[in-house]
C-alpha cells in the first residue's frame, strides 16, 4: 500500500492563486526597497554551521536546522561519542552545515567576503526563505520567507529614519494598519546598569521581551529564575511599564538614566529619530515601547517591531542596529542597521483582512475558445498581438465541448472569453464575452486591447 503523501509540519504548499498573492507581496516590498535605493543580492540556503552558531543566543542556536555531512557521516565517530550524551559536540562532528536561520548573519558574512567589491555604505535587500526548528503554531512556520533591507558601512541615524519611512510606505501600499514599536538596546543596557545587574542584560532583555505573551508576573518569575534579586526587579517595574507620549517617556528615561552614559546615549538616539520624523511624519502609529527587547544578541542600538492593529498575530516586521556583527567574521568597525518583513505573516494578515487588489491574482485576462484548426490559426494571430500589447492571453488547447472550455475559463477566474467562428472571421472581429456580467460584444482586436488595458 502506497504511503499517503505529506509535507513536514511547519511547511506549506501554495496554489497558483496563493502564489499570485505572495508575488503581490514580494513585488510590493521589492518596489519600495528599490524606491529607497536598495540593491538585491542572494546567499545560499545553507551556510557553514560555524557561520551561524553563537549569533542568535542560546535559544536561537537550538532552533538551527543542521545538515548531516555527506557520505559516511559516522566516519570517525566512536561509540563513546554517540553514547556520551553531549549532543552539541556530537552535532558538531556530524554536521558541518546548517540551513540559514535568518538573512542578516549570511549578509554579514557576504559583506566580509566581498568587501573589496562593495561600495560603502552598502544598501542591500534580499527575499529568500529561512528555516527554524520551532514548534509550529498559528502564524509560526518552520520554513518561511523573509524580505530584508540592510545598510552597512554608515553610523548615521538617518538610516534608521529611512527604514521607518520604508516600513510605513510598504504597509500604506498594503492598506494594513500597523503599530511600529521602537526602542534602543542602549536604553536596555542602561536600565540593567542602574538596577545593578549589568552582567544580566541578556537575561533581562529575553525576559521582558515576553511581556505581551506571558504577562508581568511570569516575566518577574523568569527574572528571579535567572538569579536577579527582588530589589532589582522592583526597580525595573516602573520603567518597563512606562506610560505617556513618546516625548514624555523619553523625558522620564532621561531622568531615570541620568547616571548611565550608555542609557542616555540611547535616549539621545531616539530623540534624534523623532526629531527627523517631525518633518516627514509617518502615517502609521509610532510607539516607544521599553518592553521591546528582541532577544537576538547582535542588536546594539535602535530596535524596531511592527504589529498589525486589526489582526491577532505576532510581529510582522522587525529589525535594528547591529554595530559589531561583521566583527565576528574578521571585519571589525562596520556598522549596520536592517529590517526584515515576515512575508508569510503578511500573507496571513492580507488574507484575513481581504486586502488584495482585484488585479493582484494576475491570471489570464482573455481566453480564446478553440473551435478547430482554421479558427485556431486566427486566434493564435490575435493572441500574439494581445501579448505584444501586454495582455495576458491564451487559447484552450483542444477542440473540446463549449461547456468544458467555458468551465476552464471560469475556474481560472479569466475575465474575458474570445469567440472566433466563421461569422467572426468573415467580419474580421471577435465576439468578446465578459465572464462577470455575461455580456457579449462584437469588437475589433484594437477595441479589445483598449477595453482590457
Amino acid at each position: 500500500m502506497a504511503t499517503k503523501p505529506a509535507i513536514p509540519k511547519g511547511t506549506r504548499d501554495f496554489s497558483p492563486e496563493e502564489m499570485a498573492k505572495r508575488n503581490y507581496i514580494f513585488n510590493t516590498i521589492s518596489n519600495v526597497f528599490r524606491l529607497f535605493g536598495f540593491q538585491q543580492i542572494e546567499t545560499p540556503a545553507m551556510e557553514n554551521l560555524s557561520t551561524l552558531m553563537g549569533k542568535y543566543g542560546e535559544e536561537g542556536d537550538k532552533l538551527l536546522f543542521k545538515i548531516l555531512n555527506s557520505g559516511d557521516f559516522l566516519s570517525g565517530i566512536s561509540p563513546e561519542d554517540i553514547t556520551s550524551g553531549n549532543t552539541n559536540k556530537l552535532a558538531a562532528m556530524l554536521c558541518e552545515k546548517g540551513l540559514r536561520y535568518d538573512l542578516t548573519v549570511p549578509f554579514a558574512r557576504f559583506v566580509v567576503m566581498h568587501r573589496n567589491e562593495i561600495s560603502f555604505p552598502f544598501k542591500r535587500y534580499q527575499l529568500q526563505p529561512v528555516w527554524r526548528a520551532d514548534r509550529p503554531q498559528k502564524g509560526r512556520y518552520r520554513e518561511f520567507y523573509q524580505c530584508d533591507a540592510d545598510v552597512v558601512g554608515s553610523d548615521s541615524l538617518l538610516n534608521e529614519v529611512e527604514l521607518l519611512q520604508l516600513m510605513d510606505e510598504v504597509y500604506h501600499r498594503f492598506g494594513i494598519r500597523v503599530s511600529i514599536k521602537l526602542n534602543n538596546r542602549k536604553i536596555l543596557s542602561g536600565i540593567a546598569e542602574i538596577i545593578g545587574e549589568h552582567d544580566k542584560i541578556v537575561d533581562i532583555t529575553v525576559a521582558i521581551d515576553k511581556l505581551d505573551k506571558i504577562g508581568l508576573e511570569n516575566v518577574n518569575e523568569e527574572l528571579r529564575s535567572k538569579g536577579i534579586p527582588d530589589s532589582a526587579i522592583a526597580k525595573l517595574q516602573p520603567i518597563i511599564l512606562l506610560q505617556g507620549s513618546n516625548r514624555e517617556k523619553l523625558a522620564v528615561l532621561r531622568n531615570e538614566l541620568s547616571l548611565s552614559e550608555t542609557g542616555l546615549k540611547g535616549v539621545e538616539e531616539l530623540e534624534y529619530i523623532l526629531d527627523k520624523l517631525e518633518t516627514s511624519p509617518l502615517r502609521s502609529e509610532l510607539v516607544i515601547d521599553l518592553t521591546l527587547a528582541r532577544g537576538l544578541n547582535y542588536y546594539t542600538g535602535a530596535i524596531v517591531e511592527v504589529k498589525a492593529i486589526d489582526v491577532q498575530i505576532g510581529s510582522i516586521t522587525g529589525g535594528g542596529r547591529y554595530d559589531n556583527l561583521t566583527g565576528v567574521f574578521g571585519m571589525p568597525g562596520v556598522s549596520g542597521v536592517g529590517i526584515s518583513f515576515g512575508a508569510d505573516r503578511i500573507f496571513d494578515v492580507l488574507n484575513q483582512l481581504d486586502l488584495y487588489p482585484e488585479d493582484s491574482l494576475q491570471t489570464t485576462q482573455i481566453m480564446f475558445v478553440n473551435f478547430g484548426e482554421k479558427e485556431e490559426a486566427v486566434c493564435l494571430k490575435h493572441i500574439s498581438a494581445l501579448r505584444a500589447a501586454g495582455i495576458r492571453a491564451e487559447i484552450y488547447p483542444e477542440n473540446a465541448k463549449m461547456k468544458k472550455q467555458m468551465g476552464y475559463a471560469d475556474a481560472k477566474k479569466i475575465g474575458y472569453v474570445g469567440i472566433v467562428g466563421e461569422t467572426e472571421i468573415e467580419a474580421g472581429k471577435i465576439n468578446l464575452k465578459n465572464m462577470s456580467t455575461g455580456e457579449q460584444k462584437l469588437l475589433t482586436l484594437n477595441e479589445i486591447i483598449d477595453l482590457i488595458k
